[in-house]
């Protein structure tokens, strides 16, 4: 058949066929200038938590951040920021909600009318809203922008993959050795979209004695090293098991903690997307 080159109209699989960009726009007055995913392959690994530890060190490095909570069922974000007020809006779309440092934030727990109601909605409901979440909210000029992903490889997750430009992923492990397997599908998931995987951050990686300072592997040796080999990347922290960290964000104080566990890795994230 004769090509007219005009591809919406052609249903055949040839060379010259466009690659299609199903990324969405962004609101008319925003302008977010990189956008990170924050993914794991499971649960319980504290992904929410590295986003919020990420979105406050850029932040401390003077960087305008803002998190998009993508977690749509088990949001989590305006909690460990102590945030409790709704979010606002007019007629150019949906306001942020910002911190007490100014990091900048949406998630569904600030559209609830309680925020401990459920979330019982279906898929088609929970994709829209992810992609209004980019589309319909005045983020403003933004640096960086973390998107905080839920589990696995599902709906949400490959929404977030083909609706937002990505600059690239940071896998979020912990050290038993079944998380080999889980970062793999992870990983392979971002390279079937072309995204680019920054890095790997081990949490729970180690505790350290409050009387001796030894540090104890609680989860077993670490095999996050050969598991980064293994997939042409690099780890960029070892975050430990720190009950004070853990007070702050259950506080909703996480823009409290003091030590500066992902400041390399922060350096590291910005000399590889620039």
């Amino acid at each position: 058949m004769a090509c007219n080159h005009d591809c919406a109209s052609c249903g055949e699989d040839c060379k010259d066929r466009a690659p299609q960009d199903l990324h969405e726009p962004q609101n008319k007055f925003s302008n977010v200038k990189r956008v990170i995913g924050v993914v794991s392959g499971k649960g319980g690994v504290g992904k929410s938590l590295v986003t919020s530890m990420l979105a406050v060190t850029f932040n401390r490095m003077g960087k305008t951040t803002a998190i998009l909570d993508a977690d749509i069922t088990g949001p989590s974000i305006p909690k460990a920021f102590g945030i409790h007020t709704g979010a606002k809006g007019n007629e150019d779309g949906i306001l942020p909600v910002e911190s007490k440092t100014g990091i900048r934030m949406m998630s569904v727990n600030l559209l609830l009318k309680n925020e401990t109601d459920p979330v019982v909605w279906r898929a088609p409901m929970i994709i829209g809203t992810v992609k209004q979440f980019w589309t319909d909210v005045i983020w403003g000029d933004v640096d960086y922008m973390f998107v905080d992903m839920p589990p696995g490889t599902g709906d949400i997750p490959l929404t977030v993959f083909q609706s937002l430009p990505l600059d690239g992923i940071i896998v979020v492990a912990s050290p038993q050795e079944l998380v080999s397997m889980i970062v793999e599908k992870a990983v392979k998931m971002a390279d079937m979209m072309n995204v680019p995987v920054l890095g790997i951050v081990e949490n729970m990686s180690y505790f350290t004695c409050p009387d001796c300072g030894k540090r104890i592997s609680v989860f077993g040796e670490s095999h996050i090293d050969e598991i980064a080999e293994n997939h042409n990347t690099r780890v960029l922290a070892r975050l430990p098991i720190n009950p004070e960290f853990a007070k702050l964000v259950d506080k909703g104080m996480a823009e409290m903690f003091s030590d500066g566990y992902l400041d390399e890795a922060a350096e590291m994230i910005e000399s590889l997307i620039q």
